[in-house]
């Protein structure tokens, strides 16, 4: 899960798929954001990159306007982006391999080519890129999160299996200079948020990610809403603008949000995020906001996922450079925070680390499993069908 398979047209066509998002201080470059941008989920070992879609990464300055109940943030103008294009394929003369050349292009105009696989990657000024196969660093239990939805019970063993393990997905790494990312110089709290986007004079948005199961689990639900019980809310929002959700379906989400987020929040048998008096749940305008937040200001840590915005809540200065590390716990993270808001006890899904974890070095995730498992697992696609059931 995270953001692997989050919606049906994801499970059709996997190219398109992000699985998910990092942003983090370079552990090894001071001055130097890390983002990086996971798709493809489980893919062959042949797997390429599509030379018809558009691979971004988008960044916006950030303040907080506001804090405690009404936690929430104010987002720029202002954007820098970087976009990851691809050529076709090319096979190697007497070989039965292939060979990818890609390009990465700056919001100011910066360009650098990149062959797919070279595990240096390419650097030119400021700006350092590798895009390629990887060992996905996701990891969860999925037969816990399954058990969990079906018996609307918390049903995590003291040791699970990392459902992920072995899996290769496709990744862009890039490295960037903190003072390069805005020509203003403004802001040391960023948005971060990906998407896949069709080439050519039309374009379409085909997936965006932000923030780890929003779609997978948060959105994933629709038999406890009443307003769209019906509808396939991923789709339209996939469609939307990280930064800027549109007028006409906002209403849908949120009300997905708040017919969801008290099932977990019941899931140990009490309460620790009540509805206000218009029944809207504490997290949902927070969530709403779906994007990774990151303080570059701050130096590297590998637990600061949702630090800010809690902190938010809580009134309180945050602590952490916020954002994402790739070794994060991210699944036992976000149970604690939907279940028990991090009041306790401490909740696990019984899987504590990837395949293999993820180094400090760039280009941070390990190489790719040169056998992955050949049967693929569809854990939202599961847990979707045996919720509806009434």
């Amino acid at each position: 899960m995270s953001d692997h398979g989050s919606s049906p047209r994801a499970v059709a066509d996997p190219v398109i798929d992000i699985t998910d998002l990092f942003a983090f201080p370079s552990p090894e470059r001071p001055n130097h954001l890390i983002l990086v941008m996971n798709t493809f989920p489980y893919c062959g070992p042949s797997a390429l990159f599509s030379d018809a879609i558009d691979y971004r990464i988008r960044l916006r300055p950030l303040t907080i306007a506001s804090t405690g109940a009404k936690a929430a943030f104010a987002v720029g103008e202002e954007e820098t982006s970087f976009s990851c294009t691809f050529s076709a394929a090319q096979k190697i003369k007497g070989s039965h391999q292939f060979v990818q050349e890609g390009v990465c292009r700056t919001a100011h105009g910066e360009t650098i080519t990149f062959r797919v696989n070279d595990g240096h990657g390419s650097q030119s000024g400021g700006l350092r890129v590798f895009a390629g196969m990887r060992l996905d660093p996701f990891f969860l239990n999925g037969e816990g999160i399954l058990a969990t939805v079906l018996t609307q019970k918390l049903a995590f063993p003291g040791n699970g299996n990392n459902t992920a393990h072995g899996y290769n997905v496709l990744s862009i790494v890039i490295e960037v200079n903190v003072s390069d990312l805005f020509k203003s110089g403004d802001g040391l709290l960023f948005a971060v948020a990906a998407e896949t986007m069709t080439i050519g004079s039309v374009r379409s948005r085909l997936e965006r990610a932000g923030r780890s199961e929003i779609k997978p689990l948060v959105l994933l639900l629709k038999n406890l809403d009443p307003v769209n019980r019906d509808l396939e809310l991923r789709e339209l929002y996939n469609l939307e603008d990280p930064f800027q959700l549109g007028p006409h379906y906002v209403g849908a989400y949120r009300a997905r949000m708040n017919a969801n987020l008290p099932f977990f929040d019941g899931l140990d048998g009490k309460t620790d995020w009540p509805l206000d008096q218009g029944g809207t749940h504490p997290l949902t305008e927070l969530l709403l906001a779906d994007f990774l937040v990151v303080d570059v200001s701050k130096p590297f840590t590998e637990d600061g996922w949702f630090e800010i915005e809690r902190a938010m809540l809580k009134g309180e200065p945050h602590r952490t450079c916020g954002g994402r590390w790739l070794n994060h716990d991210v699944i036992d993270s976000i149970f604690n925070l939907l279940v028990n808001a991090g009041n306790g006890p401490l909740i696990s899904d019984g899987v504590d680390q990837a395949t293999q974890p993820s180094s400090r070095a760039f280009p941070f995730l390990s190489p790719p499993n040169p056998s992955p498992p050949s049967t693929l697992p569809n854990l939202s696609a599961t847990i979707a069908a045996s919720a509806t059931r009434d």
